[in-house]
């Protein structure tokens, strides 16, 4: 196999990360395919550096949060607006939101969020301990902890502010 279709394949496997990662990092559906197109880019120009020293999806990971944040930066985007909602989203709604409706005010609401606090939403939700999170970072685990409750506790309050109570 060529290292172009060791590549894909790998890429192929773990795309869902790149797809959590521009939703995150990104509101509008152009900026994330821009993003995500971005990701993609400086994976492949990147991948010659892969030593396979650490897992694929972890080093992607690295390689695709880091370009997210410098790419949110270097565009220096327009700070978002709160979306309209209806006065009580689930009034519109079943006693049970939908598993898609969850996922939009979830994704509305990480935009909010630092990008600390974005990285670290998105590495609870890919089951790293606090430990593995706070070596990605490089912060201490105690801290690591701490940011990442903080983080969780914003988010909740974010989507409670849209209408949606746990």
């Amino acid at each position: 196999m060529t290292r172009e279709n060791d590549f894909l394949t790998l890429l192929d496997t773990h795309k869902g990360i790149l797809h959590k990662i521009s939703k995150m990092y990104m509101a509008s559906p152009e900026d994330q395919q821009d993003l995500l197109q971005e990701i993609i880019y400086q994976l492949w120009k990147s991948y010659p550096t892969f030593s396979n020293q650490s897992k694929f999806s972890t080093w992607m990971y690295r390689v695709a949060l880091n370009t997210a944040i410098t790419f949110f930066k270097k565009e220096k985007r327009k700070p978002l607006t709160t979306p309209s909602f209806p006065e009580n989203i689930l009034s519109e709604e079943s006693d049970t939101p939908s598993h898609e409706l969850k996922l939009s005010l979830f994704y509305m609401a990480v935009q909010h969020l630092e990008k600390i606090e974005k990285a670290l939403i998105f590495y609870h939700l890919e089951n790293y301990t606090h430990k593995e999170i706070s070596l990605q970072l490089g912060i201490s685990e105690v801290n690591a902890r701490v940011k990442l409750n903080r983080a969780k506790n914003k988010l909740k309050e974010l989507i409670k502010n849209y209408g949606y109570e746990f």
